[in-house]
């Protein structure tokens, strides 16, 4: 009864002139590209770009499942984390490289604020817990990064325990790679305007009320400190053994592609396609040296730095 309040409801808009709004769930044109036409289909106008991203997301996704298997075959240990301001899109990223990943072998770490007893322990013991095992990968929705920028800039630590962790996480990250662990690091790079934007949406998407929170308003207040912590967090943690790798993410969609084929280019796994297939654009995908030295040059600047 409801489904027909709904259809309704659909023809009495159209009636009245009002546009009706709805997103095709992804994949949707990739699969039906090449549907025949039926009395009983409806044609739906897609763009070039939506459908030419689809097909790529799913050749991608194919090569991530031979990674996959690769990883448990040898009993490789994958550690990724995937760090940025809010709505920078790495849930989204991480959302898509899991999507047809076989979830035993498979784990995203999104943790919540410490609890008073996880205050007392060493900083990073609640993460470390979370390493991956043999044949596994783990996918860290923010990691102990957030003692760099989020916690600093929000007073939730004081200056030297900033300080001190950012002359601790090198010498841990350099133990884990010696260890055998294959250590992934990357910053999504969202623009302020973007970042504004990607908010009002949230406020009149009910099915995005769930990433609303206080700490969004101050993320734009806030929005120079935070360009300076990462500064610092990249001058101090990109290292030849743990370098960064950052996703300009404006585009969503490229932001996506684009970390993938960063992920598979860093793991060699049976009958991976061709290489140059999976290059990476340069003004996307940029490595951590590159982004310390064009903050070193504009940091100064009036110019508005990408987040």
């Amino acid at each position: 009864m409801s489904k027909n309040g709904d259809g309704k409801k659909e023809n009495n808009d159209k009636k009245k002139g009002i546009k009706l709004k709805k997103k095709l769930s992804e994949h949707t044109a990739f699969k039906n590209v090449n549907k025949k036409k039926k009395p009983n289909r409806q044609a739906v106008w897609v763009k070039k770009t939506t459908l030419g991203y689809e097909q790529e997301l799913h050749r991608l996704q194919i090569e991530i499942l031979k990674m996959q298997r690769f990883v448990k075959k040898e009993g490789l240990r994958v550690l990724m984390l995937f760090e940025g301001r809010d709505a920078a899109g790495k849930g989204g990223t991480i959302k898509r490289i899991i999507e047809h990943m076989n979830p035993r072998g498979t784990r995203v770490v999104a943790l919540m604020t410490p609890s008073d007893t996880e205050r007392t322990q060493w900083y990073f013991q609640r993460y470390i817990q979370h390493l991956p095992s043999a044949g596994e990968i783990v996918l860290f929705d923010r990691s102990w990064y957030n003692r760099a920028m989020v916690e600093p800039v929000m007073d939730f630590c004081t200056d030297e325990q900033n300080k001190r962790f950012l002359k601790d996480v090198p010498m841990l990250e350099e133990m884990l790679v010696k260890d055998g662990i294959i250590l992934l690091k990357y910053f999504f790079s969202v623009s302020k305007d973007e970042q504004q934007r990607r908010f009002k949406s949230r406020e009149t998407d009910l099915l995005k009320q769930y990433k609303i929170s206080p700490v969004d308003k101050m993320a734009q207040e806030m929005w120079d400190d935070y360009t300076v912590r990462k500064f610092q967090m990249l001058n101090e943690t990109n290292r030849s053994l743990s370098p960064w790798m950052i996703i300009r993410s404006d585009n969503k969609k490229m932001a996506r592609l684009n970390c993938i084929k960063d992920i598979l280019t860093n793991i060699v796994y049976d009958n991976r396609t061709d290489i140059e297939s999976l290059q990476t654009d340069p003004e996307i995908a940029i490595t951590g040296i590159d982004e310390i030295r064009y903050l070193e040059d504009n940091l100064l600047k009036q110019a508005e730095l990408p987040g």
